[in-house]
């Protein structure tokens, strides 16, 4: 099927408002239907979405629904567009990250664990994370990987960036970078790397507040810099800037900041899109005026605008200020240009001026090159501490075993379905469930558990976007020490974070057996189970159900 809606052959037919729109990207669900809006606040009714969409808006990032639902999504919102669309996510673990039925790889800082003793097999991997990723949003008609994240996660405490990096140093952090993009270039998508001028050594979450970072020049040059010059020399096509302060760079955040452009532009030599990080996050909003912030990024050099507040204020305003002088109209040209030869590479790949726009292609997710390859990382990169006298072959009365589940929020748990292998499997054999988040209410533990129970407990805990901490919740706190001091944590399953795991091994008793993975994924839990049950004496399993046993251990 061939579009009609080309990219214009000189964007200088557009008028100065239809200029501005292009260059933003708004944000939608992937889901179709009004009544599946998870987030109100920031993702438009579908009729005023078509209306941005007609009215001429650059891009649009998707996020929620399945896989079958975004495929179809795509088609409808470039059918909607003049000028074909950007059609982005962030899809850092692999498609199915976010779109239901696509793969979903463990966080990238299971590749920098697997740096330490393998880096060439690390180095494969990412290649191929991101050869399938990219694969898997093109069969969707996503076009835009917001994706990889290269900042150099060296601070545990980080609360935003954690397991997104791909390790904490500068090289092995700039090798997988390159990596990923490699893959990612083997097929028509733009790819993203953020959030210049480096995340990593931070404790406060940017969509929350704006974070401080006080390092010198001399010290971004050697630990935070290296992986955007990687992704640059392997041919990135965007960068996108950070809602940090840097006052070694410029006493404004970043995202407003001419200084982190010219440091891109002139010292780095990226002639790329420059992206803001999305303008409704809290560093921005919690100082900055709607419409002010968008003029602010477009005088700073940005190319792109991620999700501005007020969508037609921040137009008006740019518009304005290009009217008044304020902004040059050469500044908006500039980004044009940029931006129609992003196009022109993933809307127009035969060079033409029309757009071959392909069919949904279903049938190219979760191939099982792609499973094998999440499957092998988690393998790779799970960690098992099983004593020789274990709390887990002890006899015990199958009523009275325990299966404690700690979590930040279990409404809004993708990882977590009813019959996830966290749920399912300690159930066949004998375990009792109990679910445990951050809106449980309080309550005496002491009351609540008042006869003994051997207890596995399955924590899951990890960075995730507004929630402040990458540390465990009070509630989860209290509960694992609160099992440990009563000698009733038989085992302990921790998903995610490895440096909430450093923190809890020193309190554990020597005869506590665990299992450590990157992933939160049924397939992770599949493997992190089967670790731990494979290890148990025969009496203590259902022999029925350990063939994801056998697979972990040949």
């Amino acid at each position: 099927m061939i579009l009609a809606n080309a990219p214009h052959s000189d964007w200088k037919t557009l008028s100065l408002a239809e200029q501005v729109a292009q260059m933003i990207v708004v944000r939608a669900s992937g889901h179709l239907f009004d009544a599946q809006i998870q987030y109100p606040d920031w993702e438009p009714p579908a009729a005023m979405l078509q209306e941005w969409v007609q009215h001429g808006v650059g891009g649009v990032i998707l996020l929620g629904g399945s896989a079958a639902e975004v495929g179809l999504r795509s088609q409808q919102l470039q059918s909607w567009a003049k000028v074909p669309l950007l059609i982005a996510a962030d899809i850092e673990e692999g498609v199915g990250q976010r779109f239901a039925g696509a793969t979903w790889f463990p966080p990238p800082l299971a590749l920098g664990a697997i740096a330490q003793t393998n880096l060439n097999q690390a180095i494969a991997y990412a290649e191929q994370i991101g050869k399938i990723t990219a694969q898997e949003a093109v069969a969707l008609g996503i076009n835009w990987l917001l994706a990889p994240v290269v900042d150099v996660n060296n601070n545990p405490a980080n609360p935003v960036i954690n397991l997104r990096a791909w390790g904490e140093t500068p090289e092995v952090v700039s090798q997988l970078t390159a990596a990923f993009i490699r893959g990612a270039q083997q097929h028509l998508v733009l790819t993203a790397a953020k959030h210049f001028p480096g995340h990593g050594d931070t404790t406060i979450d940017s969509h929350i507040d704006l974070p401080l970072i006080l390092h010198n020049r001399s010290r971004l040059a050697q630990i935070e810099f290296p992986p955007f010059e990687a992704a640059i020399a392997q041919g990135v096509d965007a960068i996108m800037t950070a809602h940090l302060q840097v006052p070694s760079l410029d006493d404004r955040p970043a995202t407003f900041s001419a200084a982190v452009a010219e440091e891109l532009r002139q010292r780095m030599g990226f002639t790329g899109l420059i992206v803001t990080d999305a303008l409704v996050m809290g560093a921005i909003t919690r100082q900055y005026g709607a419409n002010e912030a968008p003029v602010l990024a477009i005088e700073a050099g940005a190319d792109v605008l991620m999700m501005p507040v007020d969508l037609v204020g921040a137009i008006q305003a740019i518009c304005a200020a290009v009217e008044t002088g304020r902004i040059a109209p050469e500044r908006i040209h500039a980004s044009l240009e940029r931006i129609w030869q992003a196009k022109q590479k993933v809307c127009t790949p035969s060079g033409g001026s029309q757009v071959q726009a392909l069919p949904i292609q279903l049938g190219q997710l979760a191939q099982p090159e792609a499973i094998a390859t999440a499957s092998n990382i988690l393998k790779d990169s799970t960690r098992v501490h099983f004593p020789e006298r274990s709390r887990l072959e002890e006899t015990a009365i199958p009523k009275r075993r325990h299966n404690l589940i700690l979590l930040d929020d279990a409404l809004n748990s993708a990882f977590l379905p009813r019959q996830s292998p966290a749920i399912a499997l300690p159930m066949e054999r004998g375990y009792g469930l109990q679910i445990v988040d951050r809106y449980t209410p309080t309550m005496l533990l002491s009351a609540e558990v008042d006869t003994f129970q051997p207890t596995l407990v399955q924590l899951f805990v990890r960075s995730n976007p507004f929630r402040g901490t990458a540390g465990l919740t009070p509630i989860a706190q209290n509960w694992l020490y609160f099992l440990i001091e009563t000698e009733q944590l038989q085992a302990l399953v921790l998903y995610g974070s490895p440096y909430v795991l450093e923190a809890i091994v020193p309190r554990l008793p020597p005869d506590v057996p665990y299992v450590f993975t990157y992933g939160q994924m049924p397939a992770a839990q599949t493997i992190a189970l089967g670790a731990l049950f494979g290890q148990a004496t025969v009496e203590t399993l259902n022999r029925e159900t350990l063939a994801s046993d056998r697979m972990f251990t040949d």
